[in-house]
């Protein structure tokens, strides 16, 4: 199978949804290795954009209510990430190398050296895993190597924040003990906790267990785009004092200044994003967090071939080759070998 060209640069991408979409469809792993009639990530998609790795979300779905989910149970949940779980080793099994289910930094920079796609697996929600915290030791078993508390709907474990815009994350209470018992738990199994969709009460809660890098895998900056998901300048500087990491999200609605959903949104606002956190946390605190296949992309950067687009981009914006490469990869790696304890 055709590697990616030495001449792209190498992204790990913070977000993506490709397992929940090949699950929640009933694709067949192997279309994924071929490539997909439609959708924004697949094998040959990513080789052909510089796509070396990424954080491969687990978000089982439920009924919407206006603009918040509703609860879901944990049944549905551990039914839904066991088929996704299923199909990412099923990936991987048929790939002959080309894909591998990371764990540690070390394979994680095997698959970089041999052009191999690094599949890191998240589950964004916690539902899946139970009240006493069994299953988590489970999913730990199967690969799952980061945890979303929540997604934008609230669990036993804590509150996510509805979408709305504008609006401020202050939205609701903070941990329950059951969620502050998991973060405790997932930093000592070496499970990297990502505070995405979380509110301002669970995200300062997080900050004050201080169990490890606090990590906001795919949110922009609410000091350009007030919208609820988005992560205050406070916020950024708690991620940094945490070696923590934001990975910038590439969705309009999450990066306009107007909030608005249109596709016709430069590939500079994006950047805007970038520059603005890296002035706020630091340059060591900033990646990339895509949330391709689970939300609309600028027409600009429809799917990650065109991945290379942002990359000429941020460097039109002025910064370095060496820091490109500390946004696109270097910064990911450094916080998940934290994370992970190695």
């Amino acid at each position: 199978m055709d590697r990616p060209r030495r001449d792209l640069t190498a992204v790990f991408d913070g977000h993506n949804d490709a397992l929940g979409r090949l699950q929640a469809e009933g694709d067949p792993p192997e279309g994924f290795l071929t490539g997909l009639p439609d959708g924004q990530l697949d094998l040959p998609r990513a080789l052909a954009g510089g796509l070396g790795g990424g954080l491969f979300a687990i978000n089982a779905p439920s009924e919407m209510d206006g603009d918040q989910g509703e609860a879901l149970g944990h049944g549905e949940a551990s039914a839904f990430t066991l088929g996704a779980l299923g199909r990412a080793h099923a990936l991987a099994a048929s790939a002959d190398g080309a894909v591998r289910v990371v764990v540690d930094a070390d394979e994680l920079d095997r698959c970089r050296d041999d052009g191999a796609l690094a599949i890191v697996l998240h589950l964004e929600g916690a539902e899946a895993i139970d009240i006493d915290l069994v299953a988590l030791d489970a999913w730990y078993a199967a690969g799952v190597r980061s945890l979303g508390l929540v997604w934008s709907r609230p669990s036993v474990f804590a509150h996510g924040v509805p979408f709305r815009f504008p609006s401020s994350s202050d939205t609701g209470p903070g941990l329950t003990d059951a969620g502050t018992a998991l973060v405790r738990r997932c930093a000592q199994l070496g499970v990297m906790m990502d505070v995405s969709h979380l509110n301002a009460a669970g995200f300062a809660d997080v900050v004050g267990i201080g169990a490890g890098p606090i990590v906001a895998s795919h949110c922009g900056c609410h000091a350009l785009c007030a919208a609820s998901r988005n992560l205050t300048d406070e916020q950024l500087r708690e991620v940094a004092r945490s070696e923590g990491i934001v990975g910038i999200v590439f969705t309009p609605p999450f990066i306009r200044a107007d909030g608005r959903d249109d596709p016709e949104t430069p590939v500079e606002t994006i950047v805007a994003h970038v520059r603005h956190a890296v002035e706020i946390a630091g340059l060591e605190h900033v990646g990339l967090g895509s949330d391709f296949d689970g939300a609309p992309m600028p027409s600009d950067l429809p799917d990650v071939a065109a991945l290379p687009r942002l990359i000429e981009a941020l460097r039109d914006a002025g910064l370095t080759a060496d820091e490109v490469e500390l946004i696109a990869w270097g910064n990911w790696r450094r916080v998940l070998a934290l994370a992970w304890g190695v």
